[in-house]
């Protein structure tokens, strides 16, 4: 006992430094051994393990089938000492194409789906290796790789794979070691190996030129990415974060959409998926859906979503995209080890040490075949000099009392080497005929040409690289795989704006909320009275609601009758023809379910100078600073708190300028007073009463601006009556009050105004009717009239559905002289 409490044994260690050395030791042990792969080959341990436990059992791709029980033991008895549940998992994952962008084993039976089905058990399921998996193992047998002590010492494996394809970035990888996580996407075969190609031949070329070969990470499952900057992070720090969409269609069926989900977000759950839009459906989280369907087979994937009759597709699908994994964000991590340390690498860099670890691989092979080609040609030219000797050789032989002594004679009285003289010796009978002596030297004639050639890329870094440029073109050849997943352009997350013209533009926006842009000029101007021409064709029960006139670089903002505001560029709104629907307004901003634009307002700055005026429905008005809309999150903020049973009909800027607020109702009131009498208030304020209506069931229809009594009021019946007045003709009143009569109406008028716009004779109107026809008129051509007038026929044969101004445009009446209509037509007030 004394003996065991003998301090002389006992060392004294402090807790802290042991606990950091062995968890550093552990931590080791995950990153370099388990977790991360390696930047050469792309590949953990464990699938490096797995497909040289394959190559040991003669499983290349032409070969049978093995089961997988028989491939997992092997590599947990000689190489990975972890448990066959681990092995079999990695041994799944590169079996399934949707996991894997080009699959490493080619698996019989049950491997999974990409609803998150398991595989069968080992026992049930075979396996060989892909063509794919041959080019990760090539020349392993020529000395190519480093060999090392499985973890018993009982045989060796590979410490990295001599393969000639750049796994890492073709499959990707992901992995959490400790403190540390890889996630590294698939790319395209054919744009990496292009890449390659492109790098070998320009040694310093940039990640630009690059970028022309491998645009985007191409995820086996396809889908779509938006927007380059993430890519763009990535390739160039290491790190970013890419949208990674699914690809649908819409189809149509009874009069009803039908959105079809065709392709997935990469590593996205189907199965989970129809669950979590289900229970969204349940739960009304999402509207407009009345019947979801899996009809996927082995062909792709098909899931059908039925929506109900009165709902728009886009506006259900921009809500999937919202709320479930049709929308995916896929962070790219690109760390992978090198030299048994961990680190996150560029894309260039990966390249490069890609084809410096090929250069590594072919130097070593060609020494190894060097090496073999000269034994060869020792041999042989041992064997030529024996024939040169046969008779001498022959007697020698005839003469020694056994093998040893043969050979011993041959290398003291002709000088052949130990290894020539065994290979004489071993020379059968044959080999005597001219005809084999023939073969001698033709053999050894190729061989010393090889020898020469082998030499020449030892000695030549051009002929290395000429080496490996023609395998990288080989495999291009070989392995033709086509893209699957698109790239789309995200504009939130590029400045184009130096790139696009600075153009007049015509932006429409209907009543079910499709918004475009049309150059100025494909509208012609035609004389006041035609019948104008279609303007966008629209669905049966749509029709065109507003349009306004601004420039390619203007802001516009989106007010809704929500009283939230959103801006967006003009040149982010998709360009169409005259004829063309125009894409979702849901699409481009975030608006809620039934939520309606009012008015669109095209801006250069934000000066604080300048304030923005609302109008309500129920005669309510509020001045708010501009500059407070200057910054606006993606959902829009609050411009203007509004009554239960009120909405907003229009804005407008007004400026230093500005004197008077006009406001016109549905039953032809009107009132004009001074922007004084209001004033500026927060976005979070409801502003104060602008007119009090005098007819039960009135509400405001439209409301200006106005700058001086000069200025000239334009207001429009819903019958297509227009006229055209002064500001002065309308009566200054106060704030609040009743107004005057703005129009008196009647059947030919109609019973309602359609709205008011501030023109001259610069400008042209433009006035859209409700079957989506517009013309555009002269002002000119619209003689002044006064208040007690209703004015002259603008348009004929339909209801009118909104107005606005535009730039003059100057043209020739010959060129218009198809599209001249009736003189103007002045109805007196009774």
């Amino acid at each position: 006992m004394n003996d065991l409490l003998d301090n002389s044994e006992i060392n004294d260690i402090n807790i802290e430094d042991t606990l950091k050395s062995s968890y550093l030791d552990y931590s080791m042990s995950v990153i370099i051994g388990r977790a991360l792969p390696d930047v050469r080959d792309g590949l953990k341990p464990v699938h490096r393990r797995i497909l040289y436990a394959m190559d040991k059992l003669s499983l290349s791709a032409g070969a049978k089938y093995k089961k997988s029980a028989r491939i997992v033991g092997d590599v947990i008895g000689q190489y990975h000492p972890h448990g066959d549940t681990s092995v079999y998992d990695a041994l799944v994952r590169m079996a399934q194409p949707f996991a894997m962008r080009a699959p490493l084993v080619d698996g019989q039976g049950n491997f999974g789906s990409v609803d998150g089905d398991n595989a069968a058990a080992m026992r049930y399921t075979e396996a060989r290796m892909t063509r794919y998996a041959g080019e990760l193992l090539k020349d392993l047998e020529k000395d190519t790789v480093d060999m090392v002590d499985n973890y018993d010492g009982t045989t060796q494996e590979p410490e990295v794979l001599p393969t000639r394809v750049p796994n890492l970035l073709i499959n990707g990888s992901s992995g959490i070691a400790v403190g540390m996580a890889t996630n590294i996407p698939p790319h395209n075969p054919n744009e990496v190996l292009s890449a390659l190609v492109h790098l070998v031949d320009n040694p310093n070329a940039s990640l630009h030129d690059i970028m022309q070969f491998i645009k985007a990470p191409d995820f086996p499952t396809g889908g779509t990415i938006y927007g380059k900057k993430g890519i763009l992070d990535a390739y160039e720090t290491g790190r970013g974060r890419i949208r990674v969409r699914a690809k649908t269609h819409i189809e149509k069926k009874s009069n009803k959409d039908v959105i079809v989900i065709d392709e997935l977000p990469y590593q996205v759950n189907k199965a989970r998926l129809i669950e979590t839009i289900a229970d969204l459906v349940k739960d009304k989280f999402i509207e407009g859906i009345s019947e979801i369907r899996d009809e996927s087979d082995r062909e792709g994937i098909r899931v059908v979503i039925e929506l109900k009759r009165d709902a728009m597709s886009e506006i259900v699908l921009n809500n999937l995209y919202k709320s479930t994994n049709m929308e995916t964000t896929f962070g790219i991590i690109m760390l992978s080890v090198f030299n048994q340390e961990p680190r996150v690498f560029t894309l260039l860099e990966m390249l490069g040490h890609f084809i410096n670890h090929r250069k590594t691989v072919i130097i070593r092979r060609t020494i190894f075949d060097l090496e073999k080609a000269k034994a060869r040609a020792h041999i042989l030219e041992g064997l030529k000099k024996a024939l040169d000797h046969i008779e001498a050789i022959i007697k020698l032989i005839r003469a020694s009392a056994d093998g040893e002594t043969a050979k011993n004679g041959l290398i003291e009285e002709f000088g052949f080497s130990p290894i020539q003289a065994q290979a004489i010796l071993d020379m059968r009978l044959q080999r005597l005929t001219g005809l084999e002596r023939d073969k001698i030297e033709n053999e050894l004639k190729e061989i010393l040409t090889h020898i020469e050639y082998l030499e020449s890329i030892l000695r030549s870094e051009e002929v290395l690289k000429g080496i490996i440029k023609e395998e990288f073109v080989e495999l291009v050849e070989q392995y033709n795989i086509p893209r699957v997943t698109d790239i789309e352009d995200n504009y939130d997350d590029i400045n184009i704006e130096d790139l696009i013209p600075n153009e007049p533009m015509v932006v429409t926006i209907s009543h079910r909320g499709y918004i475009k842009r049309v150059p100025l000029a494909a509208y012609e101007k035609q004389i006041r009275g035609g019948k104008g021409k279609v303007a966008v064709t629209t669905y049966d029960d749509d029709f065109i609601e507003k349009f306004y006139t601004c420039n390619t670089h203007d802001t516009l903002m989106f007010v809704t009758d929500r009283g939230q505001l959103h801006w967006l560029k003009v040149y982010k709104i998709p360009e169409g023809s005259r004829t063309a629907k125009g894409k979702a307004v849901v699409n481009l901003i975030n608006l809620e379910a039934d939520e309606k634009i009012r008015s669109i307002i095209p801006t250069t700055d934000f000066d604080e100078k300048k304030s923005l005026v609302f109008f309500t429905q129920n005669g309510i008005v509020k001045r708010t600073a501009l500059n407070e809309f200057s910054n606006i999150r993606s959902n829009g903020v609050r411009a203007i708190v509004l009554d239960e049973d009120d909405a907003l009909i229009t804005a407008h800027i007004a400026t230093e300028e500005t004197k008077y607020l006009f406001i016109v109702t549905k039953f032809a009131q009107c009132i004009k007073f001074e922007i004084d009498k209001t004033r500026d208030q927060g976005r979070s304020t409801r502003g104060v009463r602008g007119i009090k209506f005098k007819i039960e069931g009135d509400v405001v229809v439209d409301a200006n601006i106005i700058k001086s009594d000069e200025e000239e009021i334009l207001m429009v019946s819903e019958k297509g009556i227009g006229k055209r007045t002064t500001a002065e003709e309308y009566r200054l009143t106060n704030r609040a009050g009743s107004g005057v009569i703005a129009m008196k109406l009647n059947a030919k008028t109609g019973t309602t105004v359609v709205g008011c716009v501030m023109v001259d004779e610069t400008m042209d109107l433009m006035a859209l009717t409700k079957a989506g026809k517009m013309i555009r008129v002269d002002m000119q051509t619209i003689a002044k009239s006064g208040r007690n007038t209703s004015g002259v026929y603008i348009v004929k044969g339909d209801d009118v559905a909104s107005i606005s101004r535009c730039p003059k445009k100057e043209e020739d009446d010959e060129e218009n002289e198809g599209n001249e209509g009736s003189e103007p037509t002045t109805l007196e007030l009774e």
